[in-house]
């Protein structure tokens, strides 16, 4: 017959789940990421938020090809897709499975920004749009190139980083053959096709189809 453990009067005794946490607590988390110092308990764990600083996303949406970096994120996103869109913006008509989603849309519309940044004032709309301005102030840049050793804030930042060494040009322009890394350098470039001129002289009112143009009309004909 097992023998019960006996408890003296004004003892404290631990629950399961207490037991469970404390023994937790007790494991030594022996797989430290190189880049952060950040700790885990499992190789797996690290595994997973190694791809935080490499921008790797292994984990893709089947219905549209979108890619995370967490199977929870893939898990979440896929709601798009599977629970109907009760929320619609009636500005755009613009439709939202989840109303913190639809709340934050709408604040595009209101020019609202609630969030702003204690070091330099500036406001955002949306509080993730805040956290990563605010790494810009920290110094904080979690995404490291492997090829050159050089960090960046952001993801994508260092996914557009990475083409110059992989020579990739995934955007081409729909009247040429030309192909660009960068999408901005391909907006830029589509504007000799279509003669769109953005970019007006405030003194004369010529208007140019690049910054460096009008810069250059300005220097030459305003300023003595």
């Amino acid at each position: 017959m097992e023998e019960k453990k006996s408890v003296k009067p004004g003892e404290k005794t631990l629950s399961q789940t207490e037991s469970i946490t404390l023994l937790k607590r007790r494991v030594k988390k022996s797989f430290t990421c190189t880049q952060c110092g950040k700790s885990f308990t499992y190789k797996q764990s690290l595994k997973r938020h190694m791809n935080i600083h490499t921008g790797e996303k292994p984990y893709r949406c089947d219905q549209c090809w979108k890619s995370f970096t967490q199977s929870s994120n893939l898990k979440m996103h896929m709601n798009i897709h599977t629970e109907e869109k009760l929320h619609e913006c009636d500005q755009c008509r613009k439709t939202f499975a989840w109303a913190s989603s639809w709340i934050n849309h709408l604040k595009v519309h209101s020019k609202e920004k609630p969030h702003s940044c204690s070091f330099c004032g500036k406001s955002f709309s949306q509080l993730q749009s805040l956290k990563l301005h605010q790494k810009i102030h920290a110094g904080v840049k979690d995404y490291m190139c492997f090829e050159c050793e050089k960090t960046f804030i952001t993801d994508k930042d260092l996914k557009r980083h990475e083409r110059i060494h992989t020579g990739e040009k995934p955007y081409k322009c729909s009247h040429c053959e030309k192909r660009f890394s960068q999408r901005a350098h391909l907006k830029s470039h589509e504007r000799i096709h279509t003669g769109r001129k953005l970019y007006h002289c405030t003194t004369c009112g010529q208007s140019f189809s690049h910054t460096s143009s009008l810069q250059r009309h300005t220097i030459k004909n305003h300023i003595k």
